[in-house]
């Protein structure tokens, strides 16, 4: 392994554990419910879902699962 790559790998690490570095502005993805799979966004500071549910209500099982992962697991900021 080249000494760039290791220099890259470090910072990473140096990135990582310093989670008030990371701000998610946008992210997209599918996640499969019980019965179909739904496309969930967090775009300009809101989540998005697909389901029916989340039509009515603008939170649903899946964004509120995205929220965990994200917030409780990762320990990151949504904005």
């Amino acid at each position: 392994m080249d000494s760039g790559i290791i220099g890259k790998i470090q910072k990473s690490k140096q990135y990582a554990s310093e989670r008030e570095r990371i701000k998610i502005n946008t992210l997209s993805v599918t996640l499969q419910g019980q019965n179909n799979p739904h496309q969930v966004s967090f775009q300009d500071g809101k989540w998005l879902c697909d389901c029916d549910f989340f039509q009515t209500r603008d939170r649903c099982s899946h964004t509120m699962a995205l929220e965990r992962i994200l917030i409780q697991e990762a320990d990151l900021t949504l904005d």
